[in-house]
């Protein structure tokens, strides 16, 4: 009995909502205005990522290596090459952070003061890396694919300008923070 009511209640309540979307003429035009979220601020371009080769998980039969493509923001590409994943990322973090007594920052110690401040205007704002897993129907992967088995496979990995690769990416920008996705490869070092 109290579920027929409760029923007959949002039934009532939905055919008044849909009627009050109509006008007297019977056309559909809404008295009232949906809010929407604001549209995301999104660009392809044409960048050089750098490419690392990650082991293919422990454990996983068949299973294959993975590509890490990283972009890295130009005011720090030079004190990254030579380094690993991490030591760079703690470098960007560090040049952007409010707080640079942190430990990670400690631990980078007269390193961060040589290097420059990024410009207000720059894209990425920060670095970032998306990880690609074969197979892939992407356009140009078969070139990344190519570069992955001319690189040494050495642990951990080190950034190099001879692991990189031209790639055509969309690049998100949201009042927080950066994204990107890759849309294609384009070509592979040497450029």
């Amino acid at each position: 009995m109290h579920r027929t009511r409760a029923f007959t209640a949002i039934v009532f309540c939905v055919m008044l909502a849909t009627l009050a979307t109509f006008d007297r003429d019977g056309s559909s035009a809404p008295d009232f205005a949906i809010a929407q979220s604001p549209a995301q601020d999104s660009t392809d371009l044409d960048q050089i990522l750098f490419v690392q080769v990650l082991p293919p998980p422990k454990g996983f039969k068949n299973a294959k290596e993975a590509y890490s493509l990283s972009w890295i923001p130009t005011p720090i590409q030079r004190y990254c090459l030579g380094k690993t994943h991490q030591n760079c990322a703690s470098m960007d973090f560090c040049l952007r952070t409010t707080t640079p007594n942190v430990s990670t920052c400690r631990n980078l110690g007269s390193a961060l003061a040589h290097m420059p401040a990024y410009p207000r205007d720059m894209s990425p704002r920060r670095m970032l890396s998306i990880t690609l897993f074969p197979p892939s129907t992407m356009q140009g992967f078969d070139l990344l694919q190519k570069l992955a088995e001319t690189m040494p496979r050495s642990s951990p990995q080190l950034f190099s300008m001879a692991a990189r690769v031209k790639a055509r990416v969309r690049l998100t920008r949201k009042p927080d923070d950066d994204d990107f996705s890759v849309l294609s490869i384009l070509s592979a070092a040497p450029f």
